[in-house]
């Protein structure tokens, strides 16, 4: 499996303009007017530099009074679908890239105040510290080209699941509830499986950040599907007889046996676990693989997969997996850093946390619209101009409508 990450096909079928790829994604919304502000948004999402609030892209693409207002209101109030063009962007990604994992990424964006829907207090580990914010969860299709968000769901605390007057503030559907993140990853999950053609892809996923390991490995298992899933050391396992005579132990601690089992292994004692060297860079880091090893009160066989320097006697990073092949998972384990870039450039370029108004269909709008920008940006085959907006795109703003309705 390649995993050379920033090829890129570069042949003519695949250029595309801005706005034939927005009426690829867009083109499923009722109204004239709506078409035209999602091309507007998108272009506003890829050509203005900094923060992207509203006030600042309606300037980078419009000179207009009312464009502010238009695009607010396209975004926090207009009831267009985004379930459509998550699904037209997904098929328009896979035409243009293989699929090589359906990767779950936890996304949380700091907030001030308490008014932006599903705020609440957490802590944050990125920032070692309880912070006011907005948390969700997004599915990306991984490919050798890039990574492509494709749908998102938005976790909402109890609070605002049973106070009804912030649901209908923030126009909560009565079909979002509480779920842990874990659960709308699997639901995410579901819906591309449920899209997809085939075979599925294996899942990738850190589950420290996804706070229920088992949980998680174990809807994934019962759908059948592979994964490769980043764990905590002090996650419980069962080991098989030359892991640990079937005690539980910690997988830091099982997986820094295993180190001592592959230098054994170096010596020429009888192989028990799989090793290779890292393939896909030029380090000096190892890989081990486990035998068998089950979750407590788990039937599902799993394996760990530790990433370990050979001068070092605990592991760098420890993972879980229902995969055997130990080159195919250092190649998920690439897409995995991959996908971590991805999301940077998603926060830093493209507005993943500028979503400034307070709905449910709000939130879902923005993320559909940045999800968009990025994949444009991303597997177009154009090279995107920082400031995308004059010549060719202006909207008619005396003939529209406020987007609001």
């Amino acid at each position: 499996m390649t995993t050379n990450r920033s090829s890129r096909m570069h042949s003519p079928h695949r250029q595309m303009t801005i706005d034939a790829f927005s009426r690829d994604v867009f083109g499923h919304l009722p109204r004239q007017d709506q078409r035209r502000w999602a091309e507007t948004y998108l272009r506003g999402l890829i050509g203005t530099p900094g923060k992207k609030s509203v006030r600042r892209m309606a300037a980078a693409v419009s000179g207009g009074p009312t464009a502010s207002q238009s695009l607010h209101q396209f975004v926090s109030a207009s009831p267009w679908l985004w379930d459509p063009s998550r699904r037209a962007l997904a098929d328009w990604a896979r035409q243009r890239a293989a699929v090589r994992a359906w990767s779950l990424v936890p996304v949380v964006a700091p907030k001030r105040g308490e008014h932006s829907v599903g705020v609440h207090r957490r802590f944050d580990p990125a920032a070692g510290r309880v912070i006011n914010c907005q948390v969700g969860i997004g599915l990306l299709l991984s490919s050798c080209c890039g990574d492509v968000p494709v749908d998102w769901r938005l976790h909402l605390p109890e609070v605002w699941c049973r106070d009804q007057q912030l649901r209908r503030r923030a126009r909560i559907p009565d079909s979002a509830d509480a779920r842990p993140l874990w659960a709308l990853g699997v639901e995410l999950v579901d819906t591309q499986i449920c899209r997809h053609e085939g075979p599925p892809p294996p899942v990738v996923a850190d589950a420290r950040e996804l706070l229920d390991t088992a949980s998680l490995v174990n809807g994934l298992s019962n759908r059948g599907l592979k994964f490769l899933v980043t764990v905590s050391g002090t996650l419980v396992v069962r080991g098989g007889p030359h892991l640990g005579s079937q005690r539980r132990v910690g997988t830091n601690s099982l997986a820094a046996r295993l180190c001592v089992v592959d230098r054994r292994l170096q010596r020429g004692a009888p192989s028990l676990v799989t090793t290779a060297r890292d393939r896909h860079r030029n380090t000096a880091a190892m890989w081990t693989l486990s035998g068998p090893v089950h979750l407590p009160h788990g039937q599902q066989t799993m394996r760990l997969l530790a990433k370990w320097h050979p001068m070092h006697p605990s592991p760098a990073r420890v993972w879980l997996t229902n995969i055997a092949d130990i080159d195919e998972l250092q190649a998920l384990v690439h897409t995995q850093a991959g996908v971590g870039a991805a999301m940077q450039t998603l926060r830093e370029r493209f507005g993943l946390h500028d979503f400034e108004g307070r709905s449910f269909p709000g939130w879902h709008h923005h993320m559909t619209l940045v999800s968009a920008a990025y994949g444009w940006h991303r597997l177009s085959g154009s090279a995107p101009d920082r400031h995308v907006p004059t010549d060719d795109f202006t909207p008619p703003l005396g003939e529209l409508q406020p987007a609001g309705s």
